[in-house]
């Protein structure tokens, strides 16, 4: 009898990893959960016939692609039943806060995006961002009582213990715990991340990373960060500050960043820096706009300097490569879809990894734009919510 116990609990858990895998990365195949679960096909067809039985899953019309590109009829995809309510979607960057509310099958039903200086000022972004919270619920026609969970992402790394930001990066978060205070403000359940991670996720489920399970996401913006998916699954390290490659030492004699190191390759590379470095040639202000614009037209300083900056970045992600061989590198951020900051990262790589490391990855922008840090928020509430 207890042996009986313990082997129902056992099925139980393996049907929680398959409905929280379906909510983070949306419809998949029954190949593709048993690679992201590890269970076997046998027993991801059964526990699926189960989730189906019980009105947790169905099956859809659409099909999937077969595996690594294969020949064949495309597998029959799988995915949540929509359940009742609703989830929301909170992207903190250091200038906005941006809110999506969405139902729990991930359709987005009322998105808006405030301008704020957040570095300097937690207090405010978190009231800000709850007030938007409240009003997307609004606008959305429903409830307080239909929201069952928020994902929030922050553009900082948080310690998996403390649940804190690290405070030289963001001084106005100083002894906050961003997850929590949220949590106090809205009384619903607050699961928080760094925006690379969330990118990532994003881009895993609904971008350019879909069908994918070894994948480097590199957001350039303001800062530099990387979310790491091994095996389908975000890796986020011992203590939850994996893929900060925005604080790789490049020079020991350089200028000082604001993680208090110097010669961080974020002090090199950020949009920022960049736009610095190209301000003095040009007679008009630049944004990062009108150098993406610039650098679609192939103005030749622009291209040289988002080029060099490309390589900067991939020579740290070669290293990267050569340790976790993965299918892709997805650029995302502000200067994510710069054809050449592509081109650098893509000649840094090649010159640099192992050969059939570098043969093996591709270099892509991410297909979500400045929307991917909000959609995996989004993402991670489903994810959470239905474990």
């Amino acid at each position: 009898m207890a042996t009986t116990g313990a082997l129902e609990r056992l099925r139980e858990a393996n049907r929680r990893a398959i409905t929280g895998l379906l909510a983070g990365d949306g419809p998949m195949s029954r190949a593709d959960l048993a690679r992201g679960t590890g269970l076997s096909r046998t027993t991801i067809s059964s526990l699926v016939s189960d989730l189906i039985a019980g009105g947790e899953v169905v099956e859809t019309a659409d099909r999937g692609r077969p595996h690594k590109g294969g020949s064949g009829r495309p597998p029959l995809l799988v995915a949540l039943s929509t359940p009742r309510g609703v989830v929301a979607g909170v992207d903190i960057g250091h200038g906005h806060v941006r809110v999506a509310v969405a139902d729990r099958g991930g359709v987005v039903l009322t998105e808006e995006t405030d301008l704020l200086d957040v570095d300097e000022h937690g207090v405010d972004a978190l009231d800000r961002a709850a007030r938007m919270v409240r009003d997307g619920l609004v606008a959305a026609g429903v409830g307080r009582d239909d929201l069952h969970g928020v994902g929030m992402c922050v553009p900082a790394p948080l310690d998996r213990r403390s649940a804190r930001i690290r405070t030289g990066i963001m001084p106005g978060w100083r002894h906050l715990s961003p997850g929590d205070e949220l949590h106090r403000r809205l009384d619903v359940p607050v699961f928080a991340d760094n925006d690379a991670n969330l990118g990532a996720l994003a881009e895993l489920g609904h971008g350019a990373a879909r069908g994918m399970t070894d994948v480097l996401y590199v957001k350039v913006a303001s800062g530099l960060g990387a979310g790491i998916v091994l095996g389908g699954r975000l890796h986020r390290g011992a203590t939850g500050i994996a893929g900060e490659i925005g604080h790789v030492q490049v020079g020991e004699d350089g200028q000082v960043c604001r993680c208090g190191n110097r010669g961080c390759l974020e002090t090199v590379v950020s949009a920022p820096r960049l736009l610095a470095l190209l301000q003095p040639a040009y007679d008009e202000e630049l944004s990062i706009e009108s150098i993406l614009d610039l650098d679609a037209h192939d103005d030749a300083g622009v291209r040289r300097v988002l080029s060099d900056a490309g390589l900067s970045v991939g020579r740290a992600l070669a290293d990267l490569c050569n340790s976790l061989n993965p299918e892709a590198i997805l650029l995302g951020g502000s200067l994510g879809t710069s054809p050449s900051l592509a081109l650098g990262v893509r000649a840094a790589v090649d010159r640099y990894a192992q050969p059939d490391t570098a043969a093996a990855v591709r270099v892509v922008a991410g297909q979500l734009g400045d929307r991917s840090e909000v959609v995996g928020a989004v993402s991670l509430a489903i994810a959470r919510v239905a474990a």
